[in-house]
């Protein structure tokens, strides 16, 4: 049980962070980003980011390039997409669920390519208890971006909630390959790994 509800607090608080933290992060200073900000393109700038944070080992400093990461998957191109995906936000913050679903569903309909859209979706879904859609979600996300660790430790904690360990540690080793300096989740692997040692013996 200590196992699950450790694997359901990461999912809360990193598949989850671009929900939580979107107001922030949407009107963060663009002078923190000013290393990447003279990029001409989106995948240039998170090409970028994460060459870095898959370089950086101290945790506060990557978490810094992670908050950046997310502030580049959040801007969809699109005013439109970017005041539905911030209705969706207060909806989420008011308890109004199947508000903030319905403005999802029209943000996947309008921009299916968008990796926020599925990614908060696969979080409301989550918060829902509507694993299997959530799921599904998250497999649209990591398709369109394979380096999403917000959705890697989604895939992580739902795995271990139902009991597939293994394929919960090989989600927790492509999160860390991605982003090796975030605790939670090299904890997370190295209890699946105390786990199956000791089922192996």
């Amino acid at each position: 049980m200590a196992k699950l509800i450790s694997s359901f607090l990461i999912l809360g608080c990193v598949l989850s962070a671009s929900l939580s933290h979107a107001p922030t992060l949407l009107a963060a200073d663009t002078a923190q980003a000013s290393a990447t900000s003279e990029l001409t393109t989106p995948k240039q700038r998170l090409d970028t980011l994460f060459s870095e944070l898959k370089r950086e080992r101290d945790q506060d400093k990557a978490r810094e390039i992670s908050d950046r990461i997310r502030i580049e998957w959040q801007d969809s191109g699109s005013a439109s997409i970017n005041l539905l995906m911030q209705w969706a936000s207060k909806a989420v913050e008011s308890n109004r669920q199947a508000t903030a679903l319905d403005i999802f569903d029209q943000v996947i309909t309008l921009s299916p390519l968008y990796v926020e859209g599925w990614n908060q979706r696969a979080t409301l879904h989550f918060q829902m208890g509507n694993y299997r859609k959530s799921m599904s979600d998250i497999n649209r996300v990591l398709a369109i971006e394979p380096r999403h660790f917000g959705a890697l430790a989604g895939m992580a904690a739902m795995l271990t909630s139902t009991g597939k360990d293994e394929l919960a540690l090989r989600a927790w080793e492509q999160f860390l390959a991605i982003y090796p300096a975030d605790r939670r989740a090299q904890e997370q692997l190295g209890e699946l790994e105390e786990k199956l040692a000791g089922d192996r013996t």
